[in-house]
């Protein structure tokens, strides 16, 4: 992941976290159970419900859902990060937006 800022490598490191699979983030909630289902040590349950909440701030469903599928497919998330699509844009700031506020508020 070089090349991005400190606060989309959380955010990416957050996701990998909590989305072992794409489906993970299909349903409310989601993320905090594929968190505390991860086998990483990071993952503790205060850890994982503040993901869970700030993601729900900072990304609608379509979003979590559409994000969850990078962690399966990186060259996704280049692609999305690069490109001069508006709405590819917009779902990149929002998730760097996602990522500032993890980093911050999850620390």
């Amino acid at each position: 992941m070089a090349g991005f800022s400190k606060a989309v490598r959380v955010a990416a490191i957050a996701a990998m976290m909590a989305l072992p699979v794409a489906e993970a983030a299909s349903a409310a909630g989601a993320i905090e159970r594929a968190c505390r289902q991860s086998d990483r040590n990071a993952a503790s349950p205060r850890l994982c419900r503040c993901i869970q909440s700030v993601a729900n701030q900072r990304l609608n469903r379509s979003e979590r859902r559409l994000v969850s599928k990078w962690f399966l497919d990186p060259q996704e998330a280049q692609n999305v990060s690069r490109s001069d699509r508006r709405s590819d844009e917009r779902l990149w700031q929002r998730y760097k937006t996602f990522g500032a506020a993890a980093a911050q508020s999850c620390g």
